[in-house]
């Protein structure tokens, strides 16, 4: 996430990365750390990548009041990810820890005040590609049809992979976007 990072502080945003053990803390753990430091902060945009958009989309479910405006999503399954659940049927959901229920599941659709953009890749090189099957309407491992979810405010697909995304000048524009007006450009 550093090189979107910069780009967001290039575009004028207090961008702070924020780590968490995602596969071997589990989502429990993230969570709760995520909003701990929520409260303890003003109100703060949020971006999320793949285990990282559901983690924070489920903080804002858990914990309704959180100060978080608008938060964007890229390439998260936030409907539930078919290469998490062939990865645990052939014997692989270890690779996944303790995030696999998370992934596997996904998130329930979204009725919270914080505004929630996606951006889904569609360059269809990865994991989920080569395993799963996940066919060319995907960023190779989340496919497009598992990054949407009712209550969303906007969606949009730019020209990237799934770990291309972080990388992307253009997903990086949307986010800039999305976190100014609430909208992506068309």
């Amino acid at each position: 996430m550093q090189p979107l990072a910069w780009r967001l502080r290039r575009a004028g945003f207090a961008a702070e990365p924020f780590g968490y053990p995602g596969v071997t803390g589990g989502p429990q753990v993230a969570i709760a750390r995520l909003a701990a430091h929520l409260r303890q902060a003003r109100p703060t945009h949020l971006v999320g990548h793949s285990l990282g958009g559901l983690i924070a989309l489920e903080t804002l479910r858990r914990h309704p009041g959180l100060p978080v405006p608008r938060l964007v999503c890229l390439g998260s399954p936030l409907s539930g990810s078919a290469t998490a659940q062939v990865l645990a049927q052939r014997g692989w959901g270890s690779v996944l820890g303790r995030s696999a229920l998370l992934l596997d599941r996904g998130c329930p659709p979204w009725s919270g005040p914080t505004e929630v953009g996606m951006i889904a890749g569609d360059v269809p090189r990865g994991v989920g590609r080569l395993l799963a099957g996940v066919d060319e309407t995907s960023d190779g491992t989340v496919a497009l049809a598992e990054t949407r979810l009712s209550g969303l405010v906007d969606h949009c697909c730019v020209h990237a992979s799934h770990t291309g995304l972080p990388f992307s000048p253009q997903a990086a524009r949307q986010v800039v976007a999305f976190l100014r007006h609430g909208r992506f450009r068309r």
